[in-house]
Formats: C-alpha cells, sequence, structure tokens
C-alpha cells in the first residue's frame, strides 16, 4: 500500500489545509473553533451536574471522546479537596478530573520519513487508526488521542485515499496507519536538556506518596514541584500477579522512552480495553516492574491516586522531566538507557 506520487501531487497534499473536509466527515471528528477551549471526556462517561458539586442533581451524562466546550473554570468550595476544578459547560458543571484539555490542529505531511523514524505528537483530540490486511482489507485498531506521542515510520495511501502515516507499535511490533495531517513532528530543540552543566550527582527527584507530589532538586535547591498520581494498591492480587502501588526506596532513571504503549498488549478497537498506546515522556526508574515517570491523556485527577504503580504527571511536566534528568535523550532515540538521575520514592 505504499503511496507513489509525484513531486507536484506530493506538494499539493503537504498543504497546511490538507484534507480537512474530507478526512474529517469519514472520523466524525467535529469541527471547533480553535479560538475556543474545549475538553475531550477520557472515560466511559461523565456526570454533567447542576452545580459544581457532585452532590448536586445530575442533569445528565456525557460519553468518552465527546468534546464539550468549556465556558470558564470553577474552583469549587466543594472539592475535591486534591483537585476543586469544575468546568461550566452547555447544560451545567463536571468535574476536571476526567476531562483532557485538547486543540483541534492539522499539520503539513512530510514528505520523507527518516529510516530511524520520525517522532510526532497528536494534535487533533483524538484519531481512529486503521490497520491493512491482505486477507480482510482496512480495519479499526487502536485510537489515539492528544498529547500522545508516536513513531512514523512510513507514509501510505490510507482508506480514504489521502496520506496516512505508517507508525510503529514499540510494543505489539506491529504497524498501523493514521491521517497525515493530525500528527507534528517532535523539534529537536523541544528536547534540549534542562540544566545540563549541573552535575548528575547533584540531581535527584523525590516523590512523597502522602502528598502526590514530586520535587526536583538541584543540590539542595528546589527546581521544579508539581503534583501527580502514584499507583493505587490492589490487595487483591495474588503472589505472581504484578503490585499496582508506586514502591518506595531509592531508585535511579534507567531508561527513557518518548513513545511507549503500556496495558495488556492486545490487538484491538476496543475503547474499554487496557492499552495505552504513545504515552508521553517516559522515564523509567523501577526495572523489576517497569514504574515509570510518564505523561497522562486519559486524566487530569491528579493529586489522588490513579495509576496501576506508575507516576503519573501532565503531558508538560513529564516532558520536563525527561529533558532534565539523566541519561539524555535525543529526538532520534526510541529507548535511551544509561544509569541517571536518583529518584527517591517514600
Amino acid at each position: 500500500m505504499k503511496i507513489k506520487l509525484t513531486r507536484r501531487e506530493f506538494l499539493k497534499l503537504a498543504g497546511v489545509g490538507i484534507a480537512g473536509a474530507v478526512l474529517q466527515p469519514a472520523l466524525n471528528l467535529p469541527v471547533w473553533d480553535d479560538s475556543g477551549d474545549m475538553a475531550r471526556v477520557a472515560i466511559h462517561s461523565v456526570s454533567v451536574y447542576s452545580q459544581p458539586w457532585d452532590k448536586s442533581s445530575i442533569l445528565f451524562q456525557r460519553y468518552r471522546d465527546e468534546l464539550l466546550h468549556i465556558y470558564y473554570e470553577v474552583k469549587s468550595e466543594h472539592g475535591p479537596v486534591w483537585n476543586p476544578t469544575w468546568y461550566r459547560v452547555w447544560g451545567g458543571y463536571v468535574h476536571s478530573g476526567s476531562l483532557q484539555r485538547v486543540k483541534y490542529r492539522l499539520n503539513p505531511v512530510q514528505q520523507t520519513i527518516p529510516d530511524k523514524g520520525l517522532l510526532a505528537e497528536m494534535t487533533v483530540p483524538w484519531a481512529q487508526t486503521m490497520r491493512f490486511s491482505q486477507w480482510t482489507g482496512w480495519s479499526p485498531l487502536y485510537r489515539l488521542y492528544y498529547q500522545s506521542q508516536h513513531w512514523i515510520t512510513g507514509l501510505d495511501e490510507g482508506p480514504d485515499g489521502q496520506p496516512w502515516y505508517r507508525v510503529m507499535d514499540d510494543l505489539l511490533r506491529i504497524e498501523y496507519n493514521v491521517p497525515a495531517p493530525y500528527l507534528r513532528p517532535v523539534q529537536a530543540s523541544e528536547l534540549t536538556p534542562i540544566s545540563p552543566d549541573v552535575p548528575q550527582e547533584q540531581k535527584r527527584i523525590e516523590v512523597s506518596l502522602g502528598r502526590q507530589t514530586v520535587v526536583a532538586y538541584e543540590g539542595d535547591k528546589v527546581v521544579f514541584q508539581t503534583t501527580c498520581s502514584s499507583g493505587v494498591p490492589n490487595h487483591s492480587l495474588t503472589a505472581d500477579e504484578i503490585p499496582t502501588q508506586t514502591p518506595k526506596g531509592t531508585f535511579h532513571i534507567q531508561n527513557k522512552m518518548p513513545s511507549k504503549h503500556m496495558g495488556d498488549g492486545k490487538v484491538t478497537s476496543d475503547l474499554d480495553a487496557y492499552e495505552l498506546p504513545g504515552i508521553p515522556w517516559v522515564s523509567f526508574f523501577e526495572p523489576v516492574t517497569g514504574v515509570a515517570f510518564h505523561g497522562t491523556y486519559w486524566h487530569t485527577n491528579f493529586g489522588v491516586p490513579m495509576s496501576h504503580g506508575c507516576v503519573n504527571l501532565t503531558c508538560e511536566d513529564a516532558l520536563w522531566v525527561y529533558r532534565w534528568s539523566t541519561p539524555v535523550a535525543q529526538v532520534e532515540d526510541w529507548d535511551k538507557r544509561g544509569l541517571g538521575t536518583t529518584v527517591i520514592v517514600s
């Protein structure tokens, strides 16, 4: 299915306004004014309340991947304490914890793809991927979400006749396709190291499970502090199952991946399956169970445990940790390894 285009055709397809009118209806993505604020429902459903309070009356539901226009934010006196932010939307109020703030931006199609692949960010709320088989033709696979990161390995003609990038799934080592205008190549300047002159032994990260915070130090100076979501303890696990509570102790960041598929590893289009492709800015620090700092696109409920063991951060905070800590990763690194920054979890 590899595309064969003349240079004239490629230049035409690579324009900024590419295929919006063609791709959009096929994937049922609503058109939104770029100047407005919007959020994606990141779980099966959320309730719209009459007031910014979970004891007020529930008016109706909004469902996974629906886009809500945000009129304004409210810091509710009714909490919850760790995250009192609610959004005023059409018809009422929705708590922010299960929503993802998103934007919608199309990108020029890249004419050439490096042999090592091209790291790229999703710049639309969501996109339905498709996978081609010579026996069954095109069939749906995962959905990819805003701010997730993916490795582009090629350019194909998609099911609608338009350019679709081929992306590699790092967990299953399979390839599938996504509309090309939905991915923005990451530039090397975006991964410029932070405080590269500070010796590695003077950098450390402290994670407090009780306070749900991540604090970065250079010597005794705090240079970064944020709220996180650590692992939710599961006391019903059997002896051979992986614990879901973030482990305590002293560790070192040992490898970094800018894009990682986490989950059960199933080839599925089931939106409720535990499959999270393209998790951004992953910094692994616990080698036995693979606990890491990483960006999160499926919730914003930071300040309370939410994960399967990892330390969930906003995508922006995870990128800061990725750039500041060692080992230093370049934009072309799929998996950068080395004994790096100290991490203390207590």
